[in-house]
């Protein structure tokens, strides 16, 4: 009997140089902002750093501290070491051994985009690592995150900053950056519990009424000349007509704040899927009268321990920082 070997018909592929050391950190975002259901974001000064570093093992090791510091896997499993490797062998090389510390601010299942944030960090450090020949451009990478992630309204302000207005062309995901008025304050309630942006959607009916979803147009419209030019329209601007009552039994202590909140003529809505409540202040002065509301509302809340978190709008976007070694 004859056996015939077949030879590949490709070498393998290439391993990236070991002995890289890079950092990158990413801010948190907030999606949605009331009626910009999964076309609008906006990134905030809140951040995650991931440092990377290539060895010529095979090992991938992962340190967590933070947020998920004893439950995130600490091997080739974990989001960021997995982006990492996936978009480094896209390219066509292989990632090779990975040393990983990340360092988590960014509160897990609270709407504050840490996944997005997770997919960010890994698809910059796998394009840093590769050789610049084969790095994609900022289209590339703004479609590769939105893909991993699967939609594209919290990546996108996080690889640009500020306003980020997104979506989907011919199966391309795309995203223009727009400038938030300087007076602009972010407000985050951030409670104990977490919600799923799986559970989330799932509340949300397959069809809407045709005058919610003209009202919700018209409103979108307005919030973006509220947050670029005229903060005093954020009130009406950030009123939803598409997804936020559907989610509230979900969430109902943060459904009852952003309702108290509302009433009392803050522009208050949920964070991305929830159950995070964003207020956003139009100056410091009413971004004092919010945390002050706020803390006497949840006076009596016995549903758990939530944190009050003044931010700033994060203007430049996640930073890759290469060591020298």
């Amino acid at each position: 009997m004859q056996v015939e070997i077949q030879k590949p018909d490709t070498a393998p592929a290439a391993r990236v140089a070991g002995g890289q050391d890079l950092s990158v950190r990413v801010p948190a975002t907030s999606a949605n902002l009331g009626p910009g259901f999964d076309s609008l974001g906006l990134a905030v000064t809140l951040y995650d750093t991931v440092r990377v570093r290539t060895t010529d093992s095979d090992e991938v090791r992962v340190r967590v501290s933070g947020q998920g510091e004893a439950v995130l896997p600490t091997d080739g499993t974990h989001l960021v070491a997995r982006t990492i490797a996936d978009t480094i062998r896209r390219a066509g090389y292989e990632a090779g051994g990975l040393e990983l510390e990340c360092e988590n601010v960014i509160p897990h299942g609270r709407g504050l985009g840490s996944s997005a944030s997770a997919i960010v960090s890994g698809v910059l450090a796998g394009n840093a690592l590769l050789p610049e020949s084969a790095r994609l451009d900022a289209a590339g990478l703004l479609h590769a995150c939105s893909a991993l992630e699967g939609h594209p309204d919290n990546v996108a302000p996080a690889l640009a900053g500020a306003l980020a207005v997104s979506w989907e062309q011919d199966g391309v995901f795309r995203s223009v950056k727009a400038e938030v008025h300087p007076d602009i304050i972010p407000v985050a309630a951030v409670p104990a519990t977490e919600l799923s942006t799986e559970s989330a959607r799932g509340l949300l009916p397959a069809m809407v009424p045709h005058r919610d979803a003209a009202a919700n147009s018209g409103r979108a419209a307005l919030l973006m000349q509220a947050l670029t030019a005229d903060p005093a329209l954020l009130w009406e601007g950030t009123e939803d007509f598409l997804h936020q009552g559907y989610r509230a039994p979900a969430m109902e202590p943060s459904a009852a704040l952003i309702a108290a909140l509302r009433a009392a003529g803050f522009a208050a809505v949920v964070s991305g899927a929830g159950p995070t409540v964003m207020t956003l202040a139009a100056g410091r002065e009413q971004a004092d009268a919010a945390e002050a509301f706020i803390a006497a509302h949840l006076s009596g809340d016995t549903s758990g321990n939530w944190r009050v978190l003044r931010l700033g709008v994060d203007r430049d976007g996640a930073r890759v920082v290469v060591h020298q070694r």
